[in-house]
């Protein structure tokens, strides 16, 4: 029983010995040791925890008061990840006047990299107020664009200042590849460092592992980075069943396949106009002097930019209203930063919002690709492609970037369009009553209106229903438009939203509908609101008719009458005779009337044929398949042909009806004997009906035009 006990101690023991021997062997990472932990930031609060233990002798024993002598300070990027400072105090005791924020750069190199010389002054003015430096924590890969700091400096400078360096970030997978930039490769002189193996490799399950350097086993064991209990041990197992099956070979072959896919799709996005990828959005590295001598500097500046070795497997790019090239003329460049300061704030917002819907449509057109939206502090909101994050889990391939990037350059010219017809949309709704443009710069498309009621102190009721209307009339509407009430959160209430639209948009016949199904809808409303009304009336008046016939008969049947069983013999007796009378309600009069009346006008008109009511269409003429709102691309020639045709049609049709009543007029005036007369004096009676027949009971036939002859030999005949 010892015995098999002994042999999983040691088992134990063994794997996480191999685990930690094959990860510094893999990153790069000589002499190292190794903490495997499940939360990615536990790591680095132990490493703070040794980092106390080594400076303070006294803090086991004397704990917090050790620190009020000297204040300890920990220095982290502001383009760390967001609450990892106030995490690291919280989980040590520390007050949040411990942690230093260092700001990125803002005139040379990447605004994601920390800003060195800023660092040093910090540092240097704590130690003036008599605090303690312990730890920079440096990224190796920002989460947001995925950029490295400049390791190699901040060693030195931690080294001067007896600081504790500990480095993050995506990047660091690439110490696997057989070709390492020289920034990443100096993430080895670190004192540690933190990899995420499992979203890294696809392995769900696998602790994270923080790998540091420390002599003083006792220091470790203090901090907690080293345990000799078999349970803590059994943390690496997962770790080591993934390398044993992946092999180093599988490691490296994933790490790889991930950073090639990012830099297929960056060399794709560089050949489109309007992208601006992450190597343009951050500015230079730094900015050297040519000339043949000090001397002539003054006299023939040349800036030569020096651009900053970009290997990273994080892909970030943006829309931008006009394309932007890099030149290695540095009077001609012209940094992301300086022109995002020069932008309107509201041109910044509608920049962002076009960006987000961009990376929201990629994603959902194709979600193997991973693609997501960050924002970032300086350049705003851009789409990031991390393929070392998603591949191995989505299984992302090369036709996904592919169709990643057909699907990019297809929806470039919907967003160019819809910038330019923006301000044209919003001039024409200014132009046109009953509408009113809202203004939110949020919204990823042509703009929101909302149709305005024409009263004083409208019903926010019924503004409600008209807006709900309209846009349920716009939906119905043959047009490819989009259609909607605007974001779930922070829309304006009974508004119209419309989104994305293309270069061949009608924006008069636009707005123009959409004021015209406005004001139909109104007027609708309110005829349903008369006659609401009207019928409400019409109920009230016919109750009161109905008690005064009841009162009438009364009176004029007697009280013995309405006695049930005497009424009977009574009526059996004596009959009374009644005279129903019964109404009915006119709805577009709004009162009762005899129905006896409606019966008579019913009869009076039942053989007239009602008149038609002349329309004009204004609909303009789409060709067969078209959509709403859409400029046609043919010329309006043969719709103003096709018009006048249709015209002298209806003219040929109407003169060729009158010479038709003409002729059974002249036809009724033989029949009965009348003499003819010419046909400039000939006019017709008003209450002639040439379908009925004549005093003697002759029916008239139909005779056209061409037995015009024939009809003159008969009347001849009969004046003979």
């Amino acid at each position: 029983m010892l015995a098999s006990k002994g042999n999983i101690f040691l088992f134990f023991t063994l794997q996480y010995s191999n685990t930690t021997l094959w990860l510094c062997r893999l990153f790069r990472y000589d002499n190292g040791s190794a903490y495997y932990h499940e939360d990615d930031r536990e790591g680095v609060v132990k490493v703070s925890k040794l980092i106390i233990h080594s400076n303070y002798e006294d803090y086991a024993t004397e704990g917090f008061n050790v620190l009020q002598r000297k204040m300890p300070v920990l220095y982290i990027s502001a383009a760390s990840r967001t609450g990892l400072g106030q995490y690291i105090c919280n989980q040590l005791g520390l007050p949040i006047s411990c942690m230093c924020r260092v700001p990125c750069n803002t005139m040379f190199g990447s605004q994601h990299q920390m800003d060195i010389a800023l660092l040093e002054r910090l540092i240097k003015d704590d130690i003036e107020c008599g605090k303690l430096p312990l730890l920079l924590v440096a990224n190796a890969g920002t989460p947001g664009a995925g950029h490295t700091d400049k390791l190699l400096r901040l060693k030195e400078l931690c080294s001067q200042y007896k600081m504790w360096l500990h480095a993050e970030g995506v990047n660091l997978a690439t110490l696997t590849l057989g070709y390492v930039s020289s920034s990443i490769l100096a993430a080895t002189k670190c004192d540690s460092m933190t990899l995420t193996l499992g979203p890294w490799l696809g392995l769900a399950a696998v602790p994270a592992v923080t790998l540091y350097r420390q002599e003083d086993p006792s220091l470790s064991l203090a901090a907690g980075l080293t345990t000799s209990q078999p349970v803590e041990k059994l943390r690496a197992l997962p770790l080591w069943l993934s390398l044993q099956y992946l092999g180093h070979d599988g490691i490296v072959d994933r790490i790889k396949y991930a950073s090639q896919l990012s830099q297929r799709l960056l060399e794709n996005l560089k050949q489109i106009s309007f992208i601006r990828t992450s190597d343009i959005i951050s500015t230079p590295k730094e900015l050297t002097f040519t000339g043949k001598s000090v001397g002539n500097i003054l006299g023939n500046i040349v800036l030569a930019i020096v651009e900053d070795e970009f290997n990273s497997p994080v892909v970030v790019f943006r829309f931008v209203k006009e394309q932007q090239k890099s030149a290695a003329n540095g009077a001609q460049y012209q940094t992301a930063a300086a022109q995002e300061s020069m932008k309107d704030t509201n041109e910044s917002e509608i920049d962002d919002a076009l960006n987000r819907w961009l990376g929201e449509q990629l994603g959902r057109l194709i979600p193997a690709s991973g693609i997501d939206v960050v924002e970032l502090e300086d350049e705003g909101v851009c789409i990031r492609f991390s393929p070392l994050m998603a591949a191995a889990v989505l299984n992302t391939k090369p036709e996904h970037v592919d169709q990643l990037v057909e699907h990019l350059e297809a929806k470039i010219p919907v967003l160019i369009s819809t910038l330019q017809l923006r301000e044209e949309f919003k001039q024409e709704v200014y132009r046109t009553a009953d509408l009113s443009y809202i203004e939110d710069l949020s919204w990823p498309g042509l703009g929101a209106i909302r149709y305005e009621i024409g009263k004083e102190d409208p019903d926010l009721m019924e503004m409600e229903k008209i807006a709900t209307g309209l846009l349920k009339k716009l939906k119905e509407l043959d047009s490819d438009l989009l259609f909607s009430t605007g974001p779930e959160f922070g829309g304006e209430k009974n508004s119209i939203y419309i989104g994305m639209v293309t270069d061949n948009l009608d924006i008069p016949e636009l707005v123009v509908t959409i004021a015209a199904t406005g004001k139909e809808i109104e007027e609708s409303s309110k005829l349903l609101e008369n006659m609401t009304e009207i019928v409400r009336k019409g109920i009230v008046e016919a109750e009161q008719e109905l008690q005064k016939a009841s009162e009438a008969k009364l009176l004029e049947e007697g009280v013995l009458r309405q006695i049930p069983l005497v009424g009977s013999v009574l009526n059996w007796l004596s009959p009374v005779q009644r005279s129903v009378k019964g109404k009915s309600f006119n709805l577009s009069g709004g009162f009762l009337e005899l129905t006896e009346n409606v019966s008579e006008m019913d009869a009076q008109t039942s053989g007239v044929t009602p008149a038609t009511t002349p329309t004009v269409d204004h609909t303009k003429h789409k060709s067969p398949g078209q959509k709403m709102f859409r400029r046609s691309s043919k010329t309006s020639i043969s719709d103003v042909i096709t018009e006048t045709s249709s015209m002298n049609h209806t003219d040929e049709v109407e003169e060729s009806e009158t010479t038709h009543e003409i002729t059974r007029l002249e036809v009724k005036m033989i029949s009965a004997n009348i003499p003819m007369l010419s046909n400039d004096n000939l006019e017709l009676p008003s209450g002639y009906e040439p379908e009925k027949s004549d005093t003697n009971g002759i029916e008239i036939a139909e005779v056209q035009p061409s037995s015009i002859t024939e009809a003159e030999d008969v009347e001849k005949g009969s004046l003979r």
